[in-house]
């Protein structure tokens, strides 16, 4: 047997905990691994640690990791169902989704070559919307965290999918990270569903098809599956992705901007109710309007009124108040005329620019509904209408406090017999609009009808008092509520469009013109926004997922019944991985089969429908010459394509003696050396590759395997061939091992026997875990 690569010990290390989960970055030096804890980190290859990501729950193991391709992104999937985006550049979340179920694996695809696919239409709008709206200001008063994934571009990186495999069997298809493009239930495509588990699921090469390994009663099937949208439509869907993702970050900016609203809001209340909550809670319902406006229309103050303004309050006092609910008003309305009102145009463009997509019916018939698109932007139209509304709230309360507070403090000035300055005095309209507003600082409660009596329980008991509107300031209060508008805005009867609108309720109906319901507040039209926005796409995805047509059907194996109860290790043994092989055209799977057998599939799609099968063993033949006697009893640990000619894989020993432990190898195999060995077959309905294809030993292929003994017992591995790097966990996971790959022969690599590979393996281990080290074998 042949050696066909060379590898270097560059380091071991002992981990603080079980590593349940490890993956390379194809481009830079980073491997993200996921602990027993939940946590995943990410750490260089001289053991630099750059980042830890806490677990989100209690119990949460994660499930899977992958690298989006040349990029710093990953993406994980936890056992609670979530699925986030992990930004190792910024260290921050990008983005997360929930699911209902256990995650099995989630995994990016290889980037979307534009010029490929992209067929007869062009994306030639991308990003033009830079040209036209204002970028949106960063919000201040948020969290760092979420203020981060405000500034930051969704749809980041080269265009791909994000394909999330659930163990119930659904699997979900996202574009960007982003646009839900389809989901299939493999449970529906089965013969035994209460004998069924899903291993892996892959999309091809061309983006138009998956391929499913999955168990079926006791078979171990490869489903084909034919997706027609997906391969007419990558490039409106590339466009429409794109859209959505930066309408789901328009959205994200419009909560985070309501957030703020909010607390601006709470802050205006504190400022408020900090000297004037006592005063006003002493006083009956309605007293507070009464005295304020007898002390302004006829300069009579209550004893308790000369109270509140001399003992709780002063001049110097009030007027820091008025300085602070002053700014706290300013900065609302800042957030609204800026933030809000900035986001809820560009969401206006954004869906204005779907809707003239759903126009163009040859490219987005099955992706959009014009009829959908035109409602949600309708929506959209009556939140920019209620932003604008409230902002007119906002302004008439900064005018009337302004007023409120001039005036308190004249009047203090006055009751003390100091000077008044000219700037406090009012002028006449400034006076009518304060004695509206003293009058309407209390509204009047509903008054009980004549008919209704209170029991006698009703008596007895003890009502809480009603509910203080202080100052009426729920004007504006109301809007943040998840409730209809208690005080709706009054019509200006200077508005033309307004009193036409009033005569013609035909106009209502017309879905020409954005409706305006005063009855709703912000959060409800935002609600009602978001609802539009979300069926404009279901199309898409329900298209998507009606166009999964079974195509065909690969029998791989046979495998021993589920039994209930029963011990993973006692049952199958099936693990898979996945490689694109771009310059044959062809997509590669290699998985095995049982605890000794494994096999390669490899799909062309070059239009011959043709499928290649090398089916291998680790037993030796019967005319495989004399070997170590480890050697006749292997069985797989882990297998991973290392890149689109070598496949690596882990074996153990397998001994009955007590007392023994295991021994651990590397086998990295040669895939040209192994095509002599294959099958070839045509795709069809259904392929029984068991009874058409033959087991070769790895041995028996001519310099086509190399094999590297180990230290420890072995039990997990992670390879890269674009960084020629391999990691392997062993110790029970809590020691992982990193090798150097394809070392240069000047460097006086040379092959290696067993003994002396575990002697370098040792002292590298016993040199230190501090330092990273570098042991020539």
């Amino acid at each position: 047997m042949a050696q066909t690569s060379s590898m270097k010990l560059l380091g071991a290390r002992n981990m603080t905990c079980i590593v349940e989960r490890m993956e390379w970055n194809n481009k830079m030096d980073l491997i993200a691994y996921g602990t027993e804890k939940g946590e995943v980190i990410i750490q260089r290859l001289n053991w630099q640690k750059i980042v830890t990501f806490p677990t989100p729950g209690e119990d949460v193991r994660v499930r899977s990791l992958s690298w989006q391709m040349d990029e710093t992104l990953l993406a994980v999937g936890y056992s609670n169902g979530k699925v986030a985006l992990l930004d190792a550049e910024s260290e921050t979340i990008i983005s997360g989704l929930i699911y209902e179920d256990d995650i099995k694996k989630v995994y990016f695809s290889k980037v979307i070559n534009s010029q490929e696919t992209l067929g007869t239409y062009t994306c030639n709008v991308k990003d033009k919307h830079r040209k036209f709206l204002p970028k949106l200001q960063p919000l201040t008063n948020i969290d760092p965290c979420l203020k981060t994934l405000d500034q930051k571009s969704f749809p980041k990186g080269s265009p791909c999918f994000l394909v999330v495999i659930m163990r119930s069997g659904k699997v979900h298809l996202l574009l960007l990270g982003a646009l839900q493009a389809g989901s299939i239930d493999l449970t529906q495509h089965v013969l035994h569903p209460e004998q069924f588990d899903v291993y892996d699921v892959r999309l091809n090469g061309d983006f138009n098809a998956i391929y499913a390994l999955l168990r079926d009663g006791q078979q171990l099937k490869m489903l084909h599956f034919h997706n027609q949208v997906l391969q007419e439509c990558m490039a409106p869907m590339l466009e429409l992705a794109t859209h959505c993702a930066h309408i789901l970050e328009t959205k994200n900016y419009i909560n985070d901007t309501q957030q703020c609203l909010t607390e601006a809001w709470e802050t205006v209340q504190l400022e408020m109710d900090n000297k004037l909550t006592k005063y006003a809670n002493a006083q009956p319902y309605g007293l507070i309007s009464a005295h304020f406006l007898e002390l302004h229309v006829f300069g009579f103050a209550t004893f308790e009124v000369e109270e509140f303004l001399f003992d709780t309050l002063s001049e110097k006092g009030f007027k820091k108040i008025a300085n602070s609910v002053d700014l706290s008003l300013s900065n609302l309305q800042g957030l609204v005329f800026k933030q809000l009102n900035a986001a809820s145009i560009n969401m206006m463009y954004f869906l204005n620019t779907i809707a003239g997509f759903g126009r163009m019916s040859h490219f987005f018939e099955s992706l959009i509904s014009p009829e959908m698109a035109n409602e949600a932007m309708r929506a959209c139209g009556a939140f920019v209408l209620k932003v604008y509304e409230m902002q007119k709230t906002i302004d008439t309360l900064v005018y009337d406090m302004k007023l409120f507070h001039a005036w308190m403090i004249f009047t203090i000035l006055r009751l003390s017999h100091q000077e008044i300055p000219d700037d406090l005095v009012l002028t006449e309209e400034e006076n009518i609009a304060l004695a509206d507003f003293l009058c309407a600082m209390e509204p009047e409660l509903e008054d009980r009808s004549d008919e209704e009596e209170e029991s006698e329980a009703d008596l007895l008991s003890e009502t809480p008092p009603p509910t203080r509107n202080k100052f009426n300031l729920e004007r504006v209060g109301q809007y943040f509520e998840n409730a209809q508008l208690t005080q709706p805005y009054t019509k200006d009867p200077s508005q033309l469009w307004e009193q036409m609108v009033a005569e013609n309720e035909c106009i209502n109906h017309c879905n020409l013109f954005v409706p305006h319901d005063k009855q709703l507040s912000l959060v409800q039209q935002r609600e009602k926004m978001f609802n539009a926005i979300d069926a404009v796409f279901h199309k898409p995805t329900e298209s998507i997922s009606g166009s999964f047509k079974l195509a065909s059907a690969v029998l791989c194996a046979d495998l021993p019944p589920m039994e209930p109860g029963e011990a993973l290790e006692d049952r199958e043994f099936v693990t898979c991985s996945y490689y694109v092989n771009e310059n044959t055209k062809c997509d590669m799977l290699a998985l095995t089969i049982s605890w000794q057998e494994a096999m390669i599939l490899e799909v062309s799609r070059a239009g011959d429908c043709l499928l290649r099968c090398t089916k291998i063993q680790l037993q030796p033949g019967i005319f495989t010459p004399a070997l170590h006697e480890d050697f006749y009893h292997l069985r797989f640990v882990d297998l991973q394509f290392y890149n689109e000619s070598a496949l690596s894989m882990l074996a153990q020993t397998t001994t009955s003696a007590p007392g023994i432990r295991p021994h651990s190898y590397f086998i990295q195999f040669s895939l040209a050396a192994a095509r002599n060995q294959s099958t070839q077959h045509q795709m069809g309905t259904l392929v029984k590759l068991k009874e058409a294809t033959v087991t070769h030993s790895i041995h028996d292929v001519a310099d086509g395997v190399a094999f590297k003994g180990l230290d420890g017992v072995c039990e997990m591995l992670a390879v890269s061939g674009s960084r020629k790097v391999a990691t392997v966990l062993s110790d029970r996971k809590r020691k992982m091992t990193i090798f150097e790959m394809e070392v240069e022969e000047e460097e006086d690599d040379t092959e290696m026997s067993q003994a002396s590979f575990l002697e370098i393996s040792k002292e590298s281990v016993l040199a230190g875990a501090g330092d990273t080290e570098k042991v020539e074998t």
